[in-house]
């Protein structure tokens, strides 16, 4: 429903468009309403609707809290996601590393900031997925870091 004031000839007029089908309107004027032939076939404006993917973190509140596996798990590897979509500027580690849990591996900048990707894990990076000035989306593995 979309309203409109139109002054013609000094007399002001208050409209409000309520429904839309095909190429007919009705519209309503100072109260009175009336169905409008259009000359083109209207279509209604509809806004898309973006769904994004739930993305879960990388890394822990406080990168000196180890994340702990369920014993059934499998054990020995973890990677490291993409927490926001970005460029990587710069990467501080490479393949065969050996890292600390908290250690820089690379800064992403993401919206104009510059975002430091900490490992959350210690262990050895077994290998490089993205590198520097590689695009990435929310979620996206950049490093596995193994034992």
């Amino acid at each position: 429903m979309k309203r409109f004031k139109f002054i013609i000839n000094g007399n002001q007029y208050e409209t409000t468009i309520l429904n839309v089908e095909d190429n007919y309107a009705e519209v309503e004027v100072n109260g009175t309403l009336y169905k409008v032939e259009v000359d083109k076939t209207m279509k209604a404006v509809k806004t898309p609707k973006l769904v994004r993917q739930t993305v879960v973190p990388s890394t822990d509140s406080h990168p000196s809290v180890a994340k702990t596996s369920s014993p059934s798990a499998p054990k020995g590897t973890g990677s490291i996601h993409s927490p926001l979509p970005g460029v990587i500027l710069e990467m501080f580690v490479r393949e065969g590393d050996t890292v600390k849990m908290g250690q820089k591996l690379l800064m992403l900048e993401a919206m104009k900031m510059e975002n430091n990707i900490e490992a959350d894990k210690a262990g050895k990076v077994v290998s490089i997925l993205k590198y520097k000035g590689d695009s990435v989306m929310e979620g996206d593995v950049l490093i596995i870091i193994g034992d």
